[in-house]
């Protein structure tokens, strides 16, 4: 078959190279070849609207060449002018509860008012706890030297829910809408401009403020962000700020000039995610508008191709405008594209579904349901060929079915292929077969469609849990963005690739892929390594999420039929997909059972063999107070019930509906102990999907610590940039709630963190989502006699602790301690050893060394070999060490990274969540003591990569990658 099938590779004569991904192996290429190739290379990239940008004749040769998946929000933006401003909210302010017109004049005495320190909400500065109330705030206004004489602008920060704010009297801005038409704007910076005019500048001006709270929190509760531009980030010009990280979007053009030779052939683009609003020509002629940023899409060219050596113009119109997303989403096209030539009788993409109705593990039925579709315009007689092959390219099974087919028709066909002692997919040995659908013509294969599978059973209910393959096992889950740190939203196969092994590294089985459809390539990887996947549809239906009103519900009510199938058909062969999630914290999720029933059609019209399900969450209105009797409308139509942030309601909902399976869509990091143990003791909870497995940027802050007497805002302002709730950091380093999860799920025995020195007479205050602020440390300089606290997580029945040779005491651990036992250390250099002890008896132990001071740098690497085309990658660790060895983790170092040869410098991070720089440019500081670069191969050059990382002071350090 391989013989007949490589006759057709003479069809194409393409003009650009073929670079493969990585997700496809080399037995399949062949076999792909004849039909789908990579389209990635040889794009032309301009940032920014031009009138035309789709005009065959359009001269782009000024426009940056760029190879796919590309992400212009990643990369540096460039230098501006920036305006001077003035921070007008830290500090000092008058407080005054109630609402007077009058509190507007700068001649009003508020010498009676009260003091209080700006940022801060009133419920904390003034126990000021009433829903739908009024509140002025006055301070006096010192203008710098600097700014005199022309107008000022002011950055007023963040207010809750509306303001206006007057200067010397006169109103100069105002946001959200007080009642009666109540606007809320919560989440929007304030920046308003005095006239030059108004401003007195000797110290007598005043700024007063206006503030209605409709509910929750009130008042003034963030500073403003100063004019800055560092890197891709800039925090006055994104216009969703926090919630994508201080990124910016806007439009961007895309165009491809190829030659093709496919005589009476069907030729079809296919773009496995843009984001968003992609606009699509070939030649001049408008294909369509794709507004979903992670579904995939196709366009069939052929009507207004030129053949031969005429030049084709492809061009794609990229709108990421406005506050449509509540996380980082990139730019661009992000994913892979494909050019795909099939004969006039073919299978349509994603037209093969593959399911294993009955599974043992002597036998297995193995059913292939295929369309075949005839676009010539002569009726065919053809001959159907689908063979099953193993990992090895094995022959396991073959039928074969005569078809004809009438001209522009198309049929679907199905086959049940016996398949004896078949190797059974599970996370833990992720076996895959292929099946080649041919469509026969004479003597010659004319359109081939390859397909991975995996042979697994799945079964689920309220009794005996989850089953995969008879066996039942519970779901250690996380949950995922789609972006990969320093790279974006690039999905890079190796980038994806790493991020399941990183996954599977640390103890998940599961993960979910929040709040959209992940790549083609993550899904590929979990299928390989193992690695079961909830795919998610939505992140909102018909109404916007608070904040992004420009979000995808615009398009829902046309699209979401579209967007399921997509979604579903292509994924539907990914034996690694267990559940199909069609939404996550839906506004309306309690009074949309219509919604929720016609989206459950939808997914079962493309796969009637998964589970479905959805996150729910608790609402903002009646349900959340009268959950028992509102809530179920939410559950009705879904298979696995998916609790986000509501272990609270598992025993009281099984009681009323004992038939129920849930799942912890979402929990919080820092409640891990309460939500695996529910899931080890209650049957009908499948799993636990904590918030997040990785870092993500985006929703700047969500995760964080801060001291008592410091402001507490849901997020947190620039330099902010990512959410800091993941176990691992941006760049795959573990962090301290990874290693007590290790605990959890009974990995390792004995883990130990040091809490950062807290001042006297403050404590400590921790987001949700966040972790107290501890690593595994014990280089803390200045801070010799303090007390520390030392936390020792285990699963030991005691633990005890010694420093410098010396007990500092000795305590048990259970599950009524949380697995956990906390000591008072006073500090000294040296060595800190935490020991485990099970009936008496020492059985594990961690040690904490002081590290001298930095004196070298040490480069590791992911592999020292990798494939030499654009869609492989190393990653390579770079740490700052002592003289020992060690590494000094609390070492802030320029590292200057210098590559040549055979690759480029692709990425650096170092993870830290508010300390925004360039991930592109050649130095990077470290944060505690390592940092991260990325290598990636220059296209179809073999050879050696030469990293050398140098720093002032240090012993540097060069490392050789080969690409093969």
């Amino acid at each position: 078959m391989d013989k007949v099938a490589l006759t057709c590779l003479t069809g194409l004569l393409l003009a650009s190279s073929i670079a493969w991904p990585q997700s496809v192996t080399k037995n399949e290429r062949a076999v792909l070849g004849q039909r789908d190739r990579p389209f990635d290379e040889g794009w032309r990239f301009r940032k920014g609207d031009l009138l035309g940008g789709e005009r065959v004749t359009l001269n782009d040769s000024s426009w940056r060449k760029v190879d796919l998946p590309h992400d212009w929000s990643i990369e540096d933006l460039p230098k501006k002018h920036v305006t001077p401003s003035l921070d007008a909210i830290s500090g000092e302010w008058r407080f005054q509860k109630g609402d007077n017109p009058e509190w507007k004049s700068r001649e009003l005495d508020d010498a009676t008012w009260q003091k209080v320190m700006l940022p801060s909400t009133w419920e904390r500065h003034s126990e000021y706890r009433g829903d739908n109330v009024y509140g002025w705030f006055r301070r006096p206004i010192k203008v710098p030297a600097s700014l005199k004489g022309r107008d000022l602008p002011l950055l007023l920060g963040k207010i809750d829910d509306a303001d206006e704010a007057w200067f010397n009297g006169v109103r100069i801005g105002g946001t959200g809408s007080f009642p009666p038409n109540f606007r809320s704007a919560w989440d929007v910076e304030r920046r308003y401009v005095v006239p030059a005019s108004l401003v007195r500048g000797d110290g007598s001006d005043v700024l007063a403020i206006r503030v209605f709270d409709g509910a929750n929190d009130g008042g003034i509760y963030a500073a403003g962000t100063p004019a800055v531009r560092i890197g891709p980030f800039d925090p006055q010009e994104s216009e969703n700020a926090d919630r994508t990280g201080h990124t910016v979007g806007g439009i961007g053009w895309y165009r491809k000039t190829f030659t093709l030779h496919a005589p009476g052939q069907r030729v079809a683009v296919r773009f496995d995610g843009v984001y968003m609003n992609a606009a699509v020509w070939i030649n001049g002629h408008l294909l369509g508008n794709h507004p979903h940023g992670y579904t995939s899409f196709e366009y069939d060219l052929t009507p207004y191709l030129r053949s031969g050596e005429g030049k084709n113009v492809l061009s794609v119109q990229v709108r990421n405008e406005g506050k449509n997303s509540r996380w980082y989403s990139g730019s661009g096209i992000y994913r892979h594209v494909w050019l795909t030539v099939r004969n006039p009788v073919y299978v349509p993409t994603w037209g093969t579904f593959v399911t294993t109705p009955d599974v043992s593990k002597d036998r297995a039925l193995v059913k292939v349901i295929a369309e075949v579709r005839n676009d010539g315009s002569v009726p065919a007689n053809v001959l159907v060929r689908v063979a099953l092959r193993d990992a090895a390219g094995k022959s396991v099974g073959v039928t074969t079915s005569p078809l004809s087919l009438a001209a522009l028709a198309s049929r679907r066909f199905a086959w049940s292929i016996p398949l004896r002692s078949p190797r059974l997919w599970s996370p833990s040995s992720p076996a895959l077969y292929t099946a080649t659908v041919e469509i026969v013509q004479g003597a010659r294969a004319t359109d081939v469609a390859t397909t991975r599978f995996g042979v697994r059973k799945i079964e689920v209910d309220a009794l005996h849990g989850f089953r995969l393959n008879g066996v039942a096992m519970k779901l250690k889950g996380g949950c995922v963005h789609h972006d990969n740190g320093p790279l974006g939203a690039m999905a890079i196969d190796r980038a994806e690739e790493r991020k399941v092994e990183l996954l599977k590294a640390n103890g998940y089985n599961a993960v979910r892929s929040s709040h959209n459809p992940p790549s083609p390539a993550f899904l590929d990887a979990c299928d390989r390594l193992g690695l079961l996947v909830i795919d998610e549809a939505f992140d909102q239906w018909n109404e916007a999420k608070v904040g992004n009103d420009q979000d995808y519900h615009r398009f829902f009510r046309d699209w979401a039929e579209r967007d399921i199938a997509s979604m579903v058909r292509r994924d539907r062969n990914h034996p690694s997909i267990v559940m199909w999630s069609v939404g996550n914290e839906i506004p309306e999720q309690f009074r949309a059972e219509a919604t929720q029933k016609q989206l459950r059609e939808w997914v079962l019209s493309n796969d009637p063999t998964r589970l479905i399900t959805q996150a729910i969450c608790r609402d903002w209105g009646n349900a959340a107070e009268q959950w028992a009797t509102q809530s179920d409308p939410a559950f009705r139509y879904l298979d696995i019930s998916g609790y986000n942030y509501l272990p609270d309601k598992y025993e009281p909902d099984h009681a009323l509906h004992p038939e129920r399976v849930m799942v912890a869509t979402e929990s919080y990091p820092r409640d891990a102990f309460q939500y695996w143990t529910a899931v080890e003791r209650l049957p009908y909870v499948i799993g636990d999907f904590v918030w997040t497995a990785m870092d993500y940027l985006g929703e700047a802050g969500l995760a964080h610590n801060v001291l008592s007497n410091e402001p507490n805002p849901f997020f947190m302002p620039f330099p902010w940039v990512n959410a800091w709730s993941g176990d691992l950091d941006l760049c795959g380093f573990k962090k301290p709630q990874s290693f007590y999860r290790d605990i959890l799920w009974q990995r390792s025995p004995l883990e130990m963190a040091v809490h950062a020195p807290i001042p006297s007479g403050l404590s400590e205050v921790v987001s949700a989502w966040g972790w107290p602020n501890e690593i595994q440390s014990w280089n803390w300089k200045g801070s010799e006699g303090k007390p520390l606290q030392v936390s020792i997580y285990s699963t030991c029945d005691r633990v005890r602790l010694v420093l410098n040779g010396k007990v500092i005491g000795e305590k048990p651990v259970s599950a009524k301690t949380k697995l956990t036992a906390k000591f008072e250390v006073p500090y000294a250099p040296g060595e800190l050893t935490a020991i485990g002890l099970t009936n008496g008896k020492a059985v594990s132990r961690k040690t904490l060394r002081t590290a001298g001071t930095p004196k070298q740098l040490r480069l590791t690497v992911d592999r020292k070999t990798i494939r030499a085309d654009r869609n492989d990658l190393a990653y390579v660790t770079v740490e700052v060490l002592d003289d020992r060895g060690e590494r000094v983790p609390n070492a802030e170092v320029d590292v200057r990274l210098a590559v040549s040869g055979a690759g480029e410098l692709c990425a650096q991070c170092n993870g830290a969540p508010d300390r925004p720089a360039s991930f592109r440019a050649p130095i990077c500081t470290t944060f505690q003591g390592r940092a991260l670069a990325v290598l990636r191969p220059l296209r179809g050059l073999r050879g050696a990569i030469h990293l050398t990382a140098s720093a002032k002071g240090l012993r540097s350090k060069t490392m050789v990658v080969q690409t093969k």
